[in-house]
């Protein structure tokens, strides 16, 4: 999560005072992916300070902003370093910077470049003119998939440390209330909960973006339900086969409310990578959902607890 570059003024190959201006995020793995393109040319990278966020993502928190840009331009004096006044700001920067204002504050104009590194060799070459395909930004099934990976990562943090708390609570639980021993609770009701967490990660962070736009709704948390409805009813089928018997009525409707409420949860998280949301739906769904979610969980967890005890 510190994945960044200094700020400032990058030459790549053997850039002059006619040479264009690229903007970039300090985001390392954007940094390094816009020189990659450009291999080959003689071009300046100036780098923005956005906190070590890749430009969609920066721009959307205002890290990608006009003041930055504004700013940099001052602090690298790029005035004296090239003797045209234009900078080529990535298109996923636009809701960040105001073009006009960066004209006015700067003296230079801002050009808009395609939402993709690898377009930019044939941007740079037509005299900067982009076809209507560079200007889209797709999400399909395999750049949403490119997501899970840190969704999982991120998601599994917080799993290693709940899964071992709930087992460690469903086994004292069950040997100083109830009639079991630790172990044997700890994996009857400490299992099935532990469980919940996994299925309602795998759901949220997996199943949910894969198939985002076959789920119902607009809302991500609302498209979150159904991988977790689903989710819920085939961990209680399989714990089910595996202790011989099916959960009691507490157990089940515990089990539901946790994999669907992490679920939503964790499908709230695809919001800043979407095509699909703007900065002001994301914070209406978030204000609508997230309070909605902790009473998901806290009844969900109540009612396992109660299940143990009963």
């Amino acid at each position: 999560m510190d994945y960044k570059v200094e700020p400032g003024l990058y030459a790549v190959g053997q850039p002059d005072a006619q040479s264009e201006v690229l903007v970039s995020a300090n985001y390392k793995m954007s940094f390094d992916l816009l020189r990659r393109e450009l291999s080959g040319r003689s071009v300046w990278i100036m780098v923005v300070d956005t906190e070590g966020i890749n430009v969609w993502c920066a721009a959307g928190k205002g890290t990608f902003g006009t003041n930055e840009v504004v700013e940099r331009i001052s602090k690298t004096d790029l005035a004296r370093v090239v003797s045209h006044r234009r900078v080529i700001l990535p298109q996923l920067a636009g809701p960040g910077v105001a073009a006009h204002l960066v004209k006015e504050r700067s003296g230079f104009k801002v050009v808009y470049g395609p939402v993709r590194a690898a377009d930019l060799p044939e941007f740079l070459d037509s005299g900067m003119k982009a076809r209507p395909e560079m200007r889209r930004k797709t999400f399909s099934t395999r750049e949403r998939t490119a997501l899970i990976p840190v969704e999982l990562v991120e998601a599994f943090k917080g799993a290693a440390r709940l899964v071992p708390a709930l087992l460690l609570i469903g086994g004292l639980i069950g040997a100083l209330i109830g009639s079991e021993p630790f172990w044997t609770s700890a994996v009857r009701h400490g299992g099935l909960a532990a469980l919940c967490v996994v299925f309602g990660v795998v759901a949220g962070a997996v199943i949910t973006p894969i198939l985002l736009p076959w789920l119902p709704g607009r809302s991500f948390a609302v498209k979150g339900i159904v991988p977790g409805l689903f989710g819920a009813v085939a961990l209680l089928a399989l714990w089910g086969l595996a202790l011989g018997n099916h959960p009691g009525f507490l157990e089940m409707s515990a089990t539901v409310l946790l994999v669907v409420t992490l679920s939503c949860y964790l499908a709230l998280n695809f919001t800043g990578a979407s095509t699909y949301t703007s900065l002001s739906g994301v914070k209406k769904e978030m204000r609508l959902a997230i309070p909605v979610q902790i009473v998901g969980a806290v009844a969900g967890l109540g009612l396992w607890l109660a299940s143990v005890v009963v």
